[in-house]
């Protein structure tokens, strides 16, 4: 048998009183309601493919020591930032593929070998590609 907690009945009348575009958002961690149904924008396909790359540089350039390694994790963090506000499963999703690029370089390589940083630069190339056409075609 599944026993359920006891709702007491004044949280319940409460909950029930709202509106139910209030009854369905999640918060976010800033407290702040968003949207249950968050809009996919016409690139993002495009932004996960970034995100991914990035994560792959940041995994790849951190390997090879370099001195700015960590520049690739922030400029993650402020495509996160600019691109999914409040928007909980769009951040997630960018999250990832960052995780997924960076996980995927580090089952591949253990050492800065030229093959990595071949890798590197070409994933570089194509991140600035990337960036490039996004915001030539999306941006304002």
């Amino acid at each position: 048998m599944i026993r359920f907690p006891a709702i007491r009945p004044s949280l319940l009348l409460v909950f029930l009183a709202l509106p139910p575009s209030v009854q369905a958002q999640p918060a976010t961690p800033s407290g702040i309601p968003t949207d249950t149904a968050e809009k996919a924008a016409p690139y993002d396909a495009r932004l996960l493919r970034l995100s991914e790359i990035l994560g792959s540089v940041h995994y790849l350039r951190m390997l090879c020591k370099d001195a700015a390694a960590d520049s690739w994790r922030q400029s993650m963090q402020d495509l996160l930032d600019k691109e999914a506000p409040g928007e909980v499963q769009r951040r997630a999703r960018m999250t990832a593929a960052f995780n997924r690029g960076y996980r995927t370089f580090a089952s591949v390589y253990t050492a800065c070998t030229p093959p990595a940083v071949l890798a590197d630069e070409r994933y570089r190339a194509e991140g600035a590609t990337l960036a490039s056409e996004i915001t030539a075609r999306f941006g304002n």
